[in-house]
């Protein structure tokens, strides 16, 4: 009970707080009246944002000539990065594999992420895919960066890429310190 009565004389005790103020004479122009200061503070957290210009591409269908050369050349997004921090832009293939499904009594093969290969270049080089994220472009803490192209070249073998309907799902991945 004894308690009960202190936390009951603090409740009736207690002031609300106030705004602060200042009050002054003022004469003949001169005085001043100073008010207690007080902080501001926020934080920012890294901000990144990545933009392409489409989430698909259609890979042109080989023919005879670019089973001959080895691949077909298609190109690919356009992606433009944001960022108040170092970031990098990452391409990684999702599996390991394309997915496949049969267009004739011949099973699909099972064809490697690697056999889709980017560049930054329609003239190249160009790096086949692998599940692990490769870095297309470093972007510095400036807020932005122009649009980065991207081409692919899809590769193709006479023995080992038979009729079907195949799809590699890309990621991109924007990496900050």
């Amino acid at each position: 009970m004894k308690h009960l009565w202190l936390a009951a004389a603090l409740v009736c005790i207690a002031h609300p707080l106030a705004a602060q103020t200042c009050t002054a004479t003022v004469t003949a122009g001169a005085g001043s009246c100073s008010t207690a200061q007080f902080a501001a503070s926020m934080t920012v957290n890294a901000v990144v944002q990545l933009t392409l210009s489409t989430t698909t591409t259609s890979l042109t269908a080989p023919g005879s000539a670019d089973y001959d050369a080895g691949f077909v050349a298609d190109a690919g997004p356009s992606a433009t990065v944001q960022c108040n921090v170092t970031c990098r832009l990452q391409i990684s293939a999702a599996t390991a594999s394309w997915s496949a499904t049969a267009t004739t009594s011949v099973p699909p093969r099972s064809k490697p992420c690697a056999d889709l290969t980017w560049s930054t270049s329609a003239g190249g080089p160009f790096v086949g895919l692998t599940t692990s994220p490769a870095t297309v472009q470093s972007v510095p803490a400036t807020g932005g960066s122009a649009p980065v192209s991207l081409f692919y070249q899809t590769n193709y073998s006479w023995g080992a890429d038979t009729p079907g309907n195949y799809s590699l799902t890309v990621v991109f991945t924007l990496a900050a310190p």
